[in-house]
């Protein structure tokens, strides 16, 4: 196979006419030719961490329309799987992901359970870790959550950082807002990425202590705007992903959006793709071609280097997208869960209460941090209830493994004025999470999802959306084209029932996040992530 285009050298930085020969999957040859195609020919685009089931699909169906935006391989934590079937889930990962052509690079997650202050459907050791980093279909150790137990020296985090020093497999890191003498010690452990900065003058000090910083662009989290000016200095140390994505946006667009505004703010093209094609590539030996002779034929054709309309994506000389259409191919796959708790009743969901004022979690557009503030609470006949008026709603984690009682907390900021949402994906132990305008609804939308065994849904009375994911509880049996579809429906009633929040399903299943500061709820109860302690719901 011959292909003729403007080959883009990253490398030299170089533009030419040229033309690639391709044989057996690999680059044969690129000679200089002069010829009348004017599109673009640029090694694929690579997301450097996502968690493929946040786009609730499972990795053969993610391919399917990655592959249309220009994407050839993902770096990719199956740490929410891992939660809910531990090592067995990570292994599902990679095999289904074997069946299609995009290249996953999957990791061992590090941090299963992220905490001890929640229910996981398994536990992950030391032991474990050691077996996947062993495994050649492992890349690297998976984000290292538990930055307390790296500052603090347990011994069974060390073991974990251990193992992939001695295998030399990367160890990526999370740790947001962590400075100064902290994130020294952090890195000193041998962590070398982070996505999880939200200033500039965070991401600015982890990158001159050299660590690399990856600018994250989900679908709640969206870091772009705070770091992005950050990238002419420190291009060779950054990288771009979404880590969560929702199928609806993805089906948008990918790691070429963020190069098509980087671009646009006027930043070097070189610069912007030494970020998203090559970087990745060098930093976690990414089994990727970079368009260069006897690689791997890993490349996409784009109509020019603003908008990055991909026209065509090429994986080891394979054409899986042209157009608008994919060509990676249906697989069957299987259904693994892990959903045992019983469906619940009204009781479940009353708290009493005669307190002046409780700690609320302050939801925050866009961010996965949230704040602590104290708001004077509704009493109705001696029971806190949701106070649409404030704005201040119940919330209720529903442990999905065992029969225990819900925990219950307020939030503020989903702005909901009648009925309720919920969601069993819900990271990182993927419990139910609910937030709503009255026990009933909250009810009706908790008993939706365990019938179920996992969803997103939005209830209203007798009206009821849902999208069930019986693939973990969180993950669709569906094509991505038909999840995006449900999805879409469950989020515009979701907004129709008065949420302003631009992703109120990506936000809220963050909302059990508690290695994320400040306030947040497990199925255990309120927690504060600055204090690593829970706390109580009235204010002393």
């Amino acid at each position: 196979m011959q292909i003729q285009g403007q080959i883009v050298d990253i490398e030299n930085r170089r533009i030419y006419s040229g033309e690639i020969t391709v044989e057996n999957g690999k680059i044969k040859s690129i000679i200089e030719k002069e010829h009348s195609v004017k599109t673009f020919i640029l090694p694929g685009f690579i997301d450097a961490h996502i968690h493929i089931e946040s786009s609730m699909l499972v990795p053969s169906e993610f391919a399917k329309i990655a592959v249309l935006h220009g994407t050839v391989a993902t770096i990719s934590d199956p740490h929410e799987i891992a939660n809910v079937l531990g090592v067995a889930g990570v292994h599902y990962m990679i095999e289904n992901g074997k069946k299609v052509p995009l290249k996953f690079h999957f990791g061992a997650p590090s941090c299963v359970p992220a905490t001890f202050f929640e229910t996981a459907g398994a536990v992950i050791d030391s032991d474990q870790i050691a077996a996947l980093m062993a495994s050649p279909d492992i890349y690297y150790l998976s984000e290292m959550m538990n930055y307390p137990g790296v500052l603090f020296d347990d011994e069974e985090v060390l073991k974990k950082l251990a193992w992939a020093k001695q295998f030399n497999k990367p160890i990526d890191g999370h740790a947001p807002g962590l400075r100064g003498e902290p994130i020294k010690k952090y890195i000193s452990a041998g962590i070398s990425t982070d996505h999880e900065c939200f200033t500039y003058d965070e991401a600015a000090e982890k990158l001159s202590l050299g660590m690399k910083v990856l600018i994250r662009e989900g679908s709640a989290a969206k870091n772009f705007e705070a770091l992005i000016d950050l990238l002419p200095e420190n291009y060779e140390n950054m990288m771009f992903c979404s880590d969560d994505k929702h199928p609806d946006d993805l089906i948008l667009g990918h790691i070429n959006l963020l190069c098509a505004r980087a671009v646009a703010k006027g930043f070097d093209v070189f610069k912007v793709l030494q970020m998203a094609c090559v970087n990745p590539v060098d930093h976690y030996k990414m089994d990727v071609g970079l368009l260069k002779e006897n690689d791997a034929a890993d490349f996409i054709v784009v109509e020019d280097l603003v908008h990055f309309k991909v026209k065509e994506t090429f994986i080891n000389g394979e054409l899986v997208a042209q157009n608008g259409q994919s060509f990676v191919k249906h697989v069957d796959f299987e259904k693994p869960n892990n959903f045992n708790t019983a469906k619940k009743e009204i009781t479940d969901f009353e708290i009493l209460g005669s307190a002046e004022k409780i700690r609320v979690i302050e939801a925050l557009e866009g961010q996965l941090i949230t704040n602590e503030i104290h708001c004077k609470p509704r009493i109705v006949d001696g029971k806190l209830v949701s106070d649409v008026e404030t704005d201040n709603l119940k919330m209720a984690v529903v442990n999905r493994y065992a029969n225990t009682p819900p925990a219950i907390a307020f939030i503020k900021n989903f702005g909901l004025k009648k009925g309720a949402i919920a969601s069993s994906v819900a990271h990182d132990c993927h419990n139910i999470v609910v937030v709503g305008t009255s026990d009933e609804e909250i009810l009706s939308a908790v008993n939706l999802l365990i019938e179920n065994t996992g969803g997103i849904c939005a209830v209203k009375g007798d009206v009821k959306k849902s999208l069930a994911l019986p693939v973990a509880g969180i993950m669709s049996d569906q094509n991505g084209w038909e999840a995006a579809r449900l999805y879409q429906e469950i989020d515009a009633m979701a907004k129709e029932l008065g949420s302003s929040l631009k992703a109120p399903f990506m936000t809220l299943s963050f909302m059990a996040l508690l290695v994320i500061p400040d306030l947040k709820l497990s199925d255990k109860g309120l927690f504060s992530g600055n204090s690593f302690s829970f706390v109580d719901l009235d204010v002393e």
